[in-house]
């Protein structure tokens, strides 16, 4: 299990939304994962590595890191917007990387994750269908396609990943953190359907931020810049048993290590201003978590 750990940059606070935090240049982020001993990475946000396909697989390559799969936030809820040339486009750099996996989020068509509107039956009949036609062009090229459900995104609860779940084909990304934060129970999900997750986010969470953000008392970016993403067994969610029941059904995915986070400033710069987030000792503690939860196995 151990050799099925990799990283994403969103652990060093690069995310596709405007005015996140700090951003670290692919150097840093891409030389602090193999530092850390990790084998591979998704891409990042579009802009982070090179948007050349090929140059993207050899940007990875030049620091020894394998190509797991790409986070893709695309509306799919709408009828007049087709999805497919954007996700597409990234499955050509992850074709070109020899990447595996395509996840994909419900987007909103807003910026950010902190609103989101509702979505009736005829929204709805369109996103499912739309998951289909994405698993069907990602087969084509030989790649997984995963339905990543995600705060502030059409798909966010355990009922609307559920919904997803009997109305389309399409593979889950489960990722522990934003679906616990969502309401829903990441461990129900990996026992009742091992045979539909296809790829991991794992994600430990303070729960005391996530019901924040459930009540309404705190935006989502709020409580990721508080520190609601924490270590690997510092939080609240039941990492250990997700990693036991998917291991028992046979998963042979990647685990991949997200800490969400916003950075205030550069941590080695000493005018950092305090209590900003360490990037790598936060993903250190997540792989020696997960590394003895493997050999406990």
């Amino acid at each position: 299990m151990t050799e099925r750990i990799a990283a994403a940059p969103i652990s060093w606070g690069v995310c596709e939304v405007l005015g996140w935090g700090w951003q670290h240049q692919p150097q840093t982020v891409l030389t602090q994962m193999r530092e850390l001993g990790i084998a591979a990475t998704e891409f990042g946000p579009d802009g982070f590595l090179p948007d050349d396909p090929q140059a993207k697989a050899d940007t990875l390559a030049q620091y020894g890191l394998a190509a797991v799969g790409q986070f893709v936030p695309v509306v799919l809820h709408d009828p007049s917007i087709d999805p497919l040339p954007t996700v597409e486009t990234a499955m050509a750099g992850l074709v070109a990387a020899r990447a595996t996996t395509v996840v994909i989020a419900a987007a909103t068509g807003a910026e950010g994750y902190d609103a989101r509107p509702e979505l009736d039956e005829g929204g709805w009949a369109t996103l499912v269908a739309n998951l289909d036609r994405i698993s069907d062009a990602a087969a084509a090229q030989g790649l997984t396609a995963t339905l990543h459900p995600h705060v502030g995104t059409m798909v966010e609860s355990g009922e609307e990943t559920d919904r997803v779940l009997a109305g389309s084909r399409i593979g889950l990304c489960l990722d522990t953190g934003h679906l616990l934060i969502g309401g829903g129970d990441p461990v129900r999900v990996a026992r009742e359907h091992p045979e539909r997750i296809a790829h991991m986010h794992l994600k430990d969470v303070d729960l005391a931020w996530a019901r924040k953000v459930q009540e309404g008392s705190a935006t989502y970016t709020e409580a990721v810049a508080a520190g609601m993403y924490v270590a690997l067994g510092r939080g609240d969610v039941d990492v250990a048993a997700i990693v036991d029941s998917l291991e028992g059904a046979g998963y042979a995915g990647w685990y991949v290590l997200e800490q969400d986070t916003i950075l205030a400033g550069d941590p080695a710069d000493p005018a950092t201003p305090a209590g900003a987030a360490d990037p790598v000792a936060d993903v250190r503690a997540s792989v020696d978590h997960l590394a003895t939860l493997g050999r406990r196995g």
